[in-house]
């Protein structure tokens, strides 16, 4: 399946220059590993598209739901969640 999303230039650069191999989204849409994600690129601050996107393979789902079986809905509200993108190390 392809879904379709808008994202501010200065995230889609990131994901363009391979430094964000991640994209954090509100849950409002069906998603699985395998669809195909087109990244439509946004003039920052606007609407307004810059007609550059992106095709992304979909590699791996997670919804941040499921971190209120590891902690309190306290600690959520205290601290919230950081997304980090990781790779291996190489040397």
């Amino acid at each position: 399946m392809r879904r379709i999303k808008k994202v501010q230039s200065k995230y889609f650069k990131a994901v363009k220059e391979g430094r964000k191999p991640f994209e954090v989204r509100l849950a409002d849409f069906a998603c699985k590993e395998g669809d195909v994600l087109i990244l439509k690129e946004q003039k920052d601050g606007t609407d307004e598209l810059t007609g550059r996107e992106e095709a992304l393979e979909v590699l791996f789902k997670f919804n941040t739901k499921e971190m209120e079986k590891f902690h309190t809905k306290e600690e959520i509200k205290k601290y919230g969640f950081v997304i980090l993108g990781i790779r291996k190390k190489f040397n």
